[in-house]
C-alpha cells in the first residue's frame, strides 16, 4: 500500500466514525417531548450545541473528503507519487482531525474552523496541481 492510499484509509476510517458522537449525543441528551432514547433526533434548534456541531462536523468532513478521496485514488491510478503528494494526504488527513476535534468541542471559533476548512481545499488543489503536471509527463 502507497503511503498515499495508507492516509486515505485513514481519513476514511475517520470520516467512517464520525458519526458517533452525533448518535451518543442524541441518545444521551434529554429532549423535552422525548420520553425515550433511540428515537427519532430532534430538530437541530433543539439539539445541545456539541450535539449539533458533531453533526456538522461529520458532513463538513464528507463534503472535503469525497472530492480529495477521488483526486488521491486518480493520482494512484496515474502512478502519481511525489514527496509533496505523500505530505498532502498526510496534512490532510490531521487538519480534518484537527476540525472535527475543535468543531465537536467548541474550540475552533472563528477564524480557526474556516482557516481549518481552507487549508483542507488548499491541501486538495495542491493534490490536483501535482496529478495534472505529473500525470502530463507520462
Amino acid at each position: 500500500m502507497t503511503t498515499e492510499l495508507f492516509w486515505l484509509l485513514m481519513t476514511a476510517t475517520l470520516a467512517a466514525s464520525l458519526w458517533i458522537p452525533y448518535i451518543v449525543g442524541i441518545n444521551t441528551t434529554a429532549y423535552e417531548g422525548q420520553a425515550d432514547a433511540f428515537v427519532r433526533p430532534p430538530d437541530t434548534s433543539k439539539m445541545a450545541a456539541w450535539v449539533h456541531r458533531s453533526h456538522r462536523a461529520h458532513l463538513n468532513l464528507l463534503e472535503q473528503f469525497v472530492p480529495f478521496a477521488a483526486i488521491v485514488i486518480i493520482a494512484h491510478l496515474l502512478k502519481v507519487s511525489t514527496p509533496i503528494t505523500v505530505w498532502c494526504v498526510m496534512l490532510f488527513f490531521w487538519l480534518r482531525v484537527a476540525h472535527a476535534v475543535g468543531m465537536i468541542t467548541g474550540l475552533a471559533r472563528l477564524p480557526v474552523r474556516p482557516i481549518l476548512f481552507t487549508a483542507g481545499w488548499l491541501v486538495t488543489m495542491v493534490m490536483v496541481w501535482q496529478v495534472l503536471t505529473h500525470a502530463a509527463r507520462l
